[in-house]
């Protein structure tokens, strides 16, 4: 496994992907060039104390190394649209492998759900039985949240925001997984209403990377996810770099 510092041994944008249209800039060698939105709440479910606490001190953090950071901006595109869409997309894949008499009862199931209905639970349904035309919807939508990303980075370089809401968490192994719960700091939530923030990056078709920052009350690992503009896969991994260098990186965990 390749660690941070080391060689890439491929380039991670090929050159059929490169275009007239797309400017690629190569990362920065220190923490006090970035410009750094940080994000550490989402509007559809609640971010652990012990997450949050950790993300903050980062910010503050970077901060002090002399980096411009900002908590807020008008140029985000709407994270509520954007965990909606990438539900129903997502589930359109996976729907697409399921056999014919699952796939019957997901269409069942999608037909029930109310027009009004614009939870994510049911954004999930509908994703599940999505005609092609809705599908093309979807999508276009997506691509305007892709532009509306290109903008934001036109005043940001780097994006750090939780890669979950918790720490690592007690398998649940039931065999329905779309009636599974999580429990945020005492409250309930739907399983899979966590993946918004794993569809932050990956419905718009960011490169993002993972990296952790600190340890929780328990000694679980915390780690955010630094997301980068499109194409720019070296932006997220040399910030990941210096944030190693800076302020430590992962220690792993003692053995029982």
């Amino acid at each position: 496994m390749r660690k941070f510092g080391e060689a890439p041994v491929w380039d991670v944008v090929p050159g059929g992907l490169r275009s007239a249209a797309v400017k690629l800039h190569d990362p920065f060698d220190d923490l006090a060039s970035y410009r750094i939105l940080v994000l550490d709440t989402h509007p559809l479910i609640q971010t652990s104390a012990g997450v949050r606490t950790a993300v903050d001190r980062l910010a503050s953090d970077l901060v002090a190394a002399g980096a411009r950071v900002e908590r807020h901006s008008a140029l985000l595109p709407d994270q509520i649209e954007a965990a909606r869409l990438y539900m129903r997309l997502l589930l359109a894949s996976v729907a697409a492998a399921y056999p014919p008499d699952v796939y019957e009862r997901a269409r069942a199931t999608a037909q029930r759900v109310g027009a009004d209905d614009v939870s994510l639970a049911a954004e999930r349904a509908r994703g599940a039985a999505l005609t092609y035309r809705d599908w093309v919807a979807t999508d276009t939508l997506r691509t305007r949240h892709r532009a509306g990303w290109s903008e934001l980075f036109t005043e940001f370089d780097i994006v750090v925001c939780p890669a979950a809401p918790t720490t690592a968490f007690r398998h649940d192994q039931s065999a329905d997984q779309w009636t599974r719960t999580i429990s945020i700091d005492g409250v309930d939530h739907d399983y899979a209403d966590q993946l918004v923030w794993a569809g932050i990056a990956t419905a718009p078709g960011l490169p993002a990377t993972v990296a952790p920052i600190a340890r929780s009350g328990e000694g679980l690992p915390i780690g955010v996810q630094l997301i980068g503009p499109i194409f720019e896969d070296r932006t997220p991994i040399r910030f990941a770099e210096l944030l190693e260098r800076e302020f430590g990186g992962f220690t792993p965990p003692p053995l029982p």
